[in-house]
């Protein structure tokens, strides 16, 4: 069987459970290992001693987009603030 996932490292990620997440590139829904073991085996009662081998390709790695942060001057930094001011208003 095999199926296909996307798989997003984020070590700053502000969530534990986003740092490493394993979605269906699809639904992106987080895949049930459990069930798809459970399918294999053809779901029938009973307690099974399972071997699960993982073979991981990549297919295809999208670049981290990162914002650049340029350094803004003092005259930028006023019309700015004078421009959220406006749009607050």
């Amino acid at each position: 069987m095999t199926k296909h996932y996307l798989l997003s490292l984020n070590p700053t990620a502000k969530h534990d459970w986003d740092r490493c997440a394993l979605r269906d590139p699809i639904t992106a829904k987080r895949p049930e290992l459990a069930k798809l073991i459970a399918e294999a085996i053809g779901a029938e009662p009973g307690t099974y001693l399972v071997s699960v081998n993982i073979e991981v390709k990549v297919l295809e790695q999208a670049p981290t987009h990162q914002a650049e942060q340029l350094p803004i001057s003092p005259a930028e930094r006023s019309s700015t603030h004078a421009q959220f001011k406006e749009l607050a208003a």
